[in-house]
């Protein structure tokens, strides 16, 4: 325990980690702020931390990292650990955001339709992707960005998939990947959602229910959903958060899935399957904001937290990013998210003029 400890105490402490956590913390900062604008608000905080820390990895090796070796393994290593724990930190935290009580009576009818949808666009996605070539992680990593909850069910789904050291660098990339499809692909149908709406001859329950059904970030649906009434909002919420629910049964699911295909692909045999634990801590934390009442009171703030830190981990991620390895292995994700989206968007209607 105390060599551990030692280990761990020597790792984070240290000057390239005080200045990647810096940097990554203002970034959160800067990008919660911005998000209230109009415009940056179909983003979100997560893809704003992101795109600033792509951009700043640049005067980091310029300026602090030049040639040093030492120093480029230092703000590696400390990039991407603060990526993977704070990752998981904030996905708990962002527990406190669903409120169960709602869900289970307002949202009762929305639960089951959204296991249907989830379940769907993740394997219709998941399915195009491998048809186009793309490899197996960032498949599944745009499939859950797409069929959940944007990027925040991206990071939950990639805290839940282990792969040794050799292949950490490719998952962060695809992660980053994943991320910024699923961030391009919200903001482009949220802007078609709002102009063809209307001529569905929807009512405003119908309009807010197919925006949370088929739009992938949370700050997607409001944004749909309150362009056309208090109730659309409302709806919207409600569906977009019943699809975020699905996050945790999705990552269990996904990573005993994923631990078995390797464990196939590699051995051939078995192999012990690592159960994504910090999922608990997500539906503690939903329990918890639900029916503690003073924690109820502050689940707002909590939420707010839960963002400062996942931004830090989105930031961190784009500090990290092989830009190369993206533009050559993009596309086709890309592709396979476009045609999913389609097909959802025209799903979701289907199911709110069915059902509601």
């Amino acid at each position: 325990m105390r060599e551990f400890c030692t280990k761990w105490w020597n790792r984070i402490t240290t000057t390239d980690m005080l200045l990647i956590a810096a940097l990554t913390l203002a970034i959160s900062f800067i990008g919660f702020w911005l998000k209230q604008f109009p415009g940056f608000s179909l983003f979100g905080a997560l893809i704003i931390a992101l795109i600033i820390g792509m951009i700043i990895q640049f005067p980091i090796r310029g300026i602090y990292v030049k040639t040093s070796a030492k120093r480029a393994a230092g703000v590696k290593d400390a990039a991407g650990l603060i990526s993977n724990k704070l990752l998981r930190l904030g996905i708990i935290l962002l527990g406190f955001k669903l409120n169960l009580q709602v869900l289970f009576t307002q949202g009762v009818k929305c639960l089951p339709i959204a296991a249907v949808i989830v379940t769907l666009t993740i394997v219709v996605t998941y399915l195009l992707a491998r048809a186009f070539k793309v490899s197996p992680m960032l498949a599944i990593l745009t499939a859950g960005g797409t069929g959940i909850c944007g990027a925040a069910a991206v990071m939950g789904l990639a805290g839940s998939i282990t792969v040794g050291e050799d292949q950490q660098q490719e998952k962060e990339d695809d992660v980053v990947m994943a991320v910024a499809t699923v961030a391009i692909m919200g903001t482009i149908f949220a802007l078609i959602e709002i102009t063809v709406f209307p001529l569905f001859g929807m009512s405003p329950t119908q309009q807010g229910v197919a925006a949370g059904a088929t739009l992938h970030e949370i700050a997607h649906a409001v944004a749909v959903g309150g362009a056309f009434s208090d109730t659309a909002l409302n709806m919207a919420t409600i569906m977009k958060l019943s699809r975020v629910l699905m996050l945790v049964f999705a990552a269990i699911i996904i990573a005993i899935w994923w631990d078995k295909a390797k464990a196939t692909a590699s051995t051939g045999g078995k192999r012990k399957i690592t159960f994504p634990y910090f999922m608990l801590g997500f539906i503690a934390a939903s329990v918890l904001g639900t029916y503690v009442p003073f924690l109820n009171a502050i689940a707002a703030n909590l939420v707010d937290v839960a963002y400062i830190i996942l931004g830090m981990a989105m930031a961190a991620l784009g500090i990290n990013v092989n830009f190369k390895a993206i533009a050559a292995k993009g596309l086709p994700a890309f592709a396979a998210s476009f045609i999913t989206s389609v097909l959802l968007m025209f799903f979701g209607v289907g199911i709110a003029f069915l059902f509601f």
